[in-house]
């Protein structure tokens, strides 16, 4: 039986967020490596049909299992099929992207984040620009995001992430989104090298739970920093992720997401990825698939309020959808 993806089904595939992979099943190209967030050394894939596409970690202890079906493959729990589609290869992290993490370290240590435990490699310009063109090679490239952590500091990250920038717009008529953590004169700096979109996470809208999981941070520097970017960028093209289940009121969400979209930015909506790494040193709830489409609501309903179209963002992880429930796109 075929079942397309749904808002529904797709909430509750978030809302669980793994999968264990059958071992007859051929997957070859179409398993990606997260190296940036709170999902930052795992595998996972892209499953897509009716309209709608999902992102899944790879995880043998997962109640959902991939199975093939026909020519597609169907994603079941137990005996019931929960969704069928088509497995997507991803290019660089995503498809149709290449999504590339220019710092795989960070000197900043939020919680529920294992990329400070990691602390991998710094990329070379070299290095991004052969991925991208491995990218381009493949006849699928529509957009280039660039995100990274913090090797030593914000300043010297940003002028990195602008040499990138000029590098990859002498080489490519693509949009280039860029995702880091802000300075006083990042968007500026960006957008003068040839970034097209910018993303600023604020992570959560809960002060308390802010200076608790991300110290060292400031969230009204990234709210100043969101306001400046939307001057400089432009609507639509200024988001921002805003992670659920660190403990915040569904009445903190509605209120972050009205600040956010006021200012002209769209919240970008991301379920909290437990990481083993942090296991003891944050408690998170993933949240459920009820919870996901109520403010998923929430949000649509404030950015159609404000004017604003996530359907107008060409680059990062709005027109990918696969992590989250993206508003103007899967309902």
């Amino acid at each position: 039986m075929v079942r397309d993806l749904t808002a529904e089904s797709k909430a509750y595939l978030v809302s669980v967020g793994s999968i264990a992979i059958d071992q007859s099943l051929f997957l070859d190209d179409l398993i990606t490596s997260a190296t940036a967030g709170p999902g930052a050394g795992g595998n996972s894939i892209f499953l897509t049909s009716g309209g709608h596409r999902v992102r899944l970690s790879i995880n043998p202890a997962s109640p959902l299992r991939a199975v093939p079906q026909n020519s597609d493959v169907a994603i079941m729990r137990g005996e019931a099929i929960i969704a069928s589609g088509q497995l997507e290869r991803p290019l660089c992290h995503c498809p149709r992207q290449a999504y590339i993490t220019i710092s795989e370290r960070c000197i900043y240590n939020c919680l529920f984040c294992p990329v400070p435990e990691l602390q991998g490699k710094v990329k070379t310009i070299e290095e991004i620009v052969r991925m991208v063109e491995d990218s381009a090679q493949t006849g699928e490239l529509q957009a280039i995001s660039l995100t990274s952590g913090v090797a030593e500091s914000p300043e010297r990250e940003v002028r990195y992430a602008v040499r990138v920038v000029r590098e990859l717009r002498n080489r490519y008529d693509l949009p280039i989104g860029v995702s880091v953590y802000p300075t006083e004169t990042s968007s500026a700096d960006l957008f003068a090298a040839g970034a097209s979109e910018i993303k600023y996470n604020v992570e959560t809208m809960d002060p308390a739970i802010f200076a608790r999981v991300c110290p060292g941070l400031s969230l009204p520097g990234i709210l100043t920093a969101l306001q400046d970017a939307v001057d400089i960028f432009g609507r639509n093209h200024v988001s921002s992720n805003f992670i659920l289940g660190l403990g915040e009121t569904d009445e903190c969400v509605r209120s972050g997401i009205e600040i956010l979209a006021g200012m002209g930015v769209i919240p970008n909506l991301r379920p909290i990825s437990p990481h083993p790494l942090r296991q003891g040193e944050i408690a998170v709830c993933r949240p459920s698939a009820e919870r996901l489409i109520r403010l998923a609501r929430t949000n649509r309903a404030a950015l159609e309020r404000h004017g604003l179209s996530v359907t107008d963002s060409r680059t990062m992880c709005l027109p990918c959808t696969g992590c989250d429930l993206v508003p103007g796109i899967d309902l």
